[in-house]
């Protein structure tokens, strides 16, 4: 069984996020969209939030599994039995910062980090700009699934 764990805080889930979910889906037996948990990390959503965001939107899809975890996203893979770990790329500077991390877990547990390229019209999409268009009252909503909208109105 092909089994990819997809990490991220998910602070909110993006239009970016679910682009490259979407797209993974075919490559996969199943996905593990997990949920990183760092105590000195201050977020804009509730982890309850952030796992309503995800489940909602992938209800209805048997392949996609959503949890949370802490530590190292290598250990994590290895309770799922998973070999691949997947990633978005938005850019350059996404593809120096991932290319490192990848590099690493592959050295230290044999793990394979996917990297998909973000679609056409999507690359500009962050968490962080997501957050920020929020806390200023800008529209935001145009990068956001639907859950997303209605959960933070």
């Amino acid at each position: 069984m092909k089994i990819a764990v997809f990490p991220g805080s998910f602070d909110p889930l993006t239009l970016g996020h679910t682009d490259i979910i979407d797209r993974a889906l075919p490559l996969f037996d199943k996905i593990i969209l997990a949920i990183g948990t760092n105590s000195s990390k201050k977020y804009m959503f509730s982890l309850e939030e952030r796992l309503h965001f995800l489940t909602e939107t992938y209800k209805d899809e048997a392949k996609i599994l959503v949890e949370t975890y802490s530590g190292l996203t290598v250990d994590y893979c290895k309770t799922k039995d998973s070999k691949f770990i997947l990633r978005g790329l938005r850019n350059a500077q996404d593809l120096e910062f991932e290319k490192a991390i990848g590099q690493t877990n592959y050295k230290m547990a044999g793990i394979e980090t996917i990297f998909l390229i973000s679609s056409s019209g999507l690359a500009h999409i962050s968490s962080t700009v997501v957050r920020d268009v929020m806390r200023h009252g800008g529209s935001y909503e145009f990068m956001v699934p639907e859950v997303v909208k209605t959960r933070s109105s």
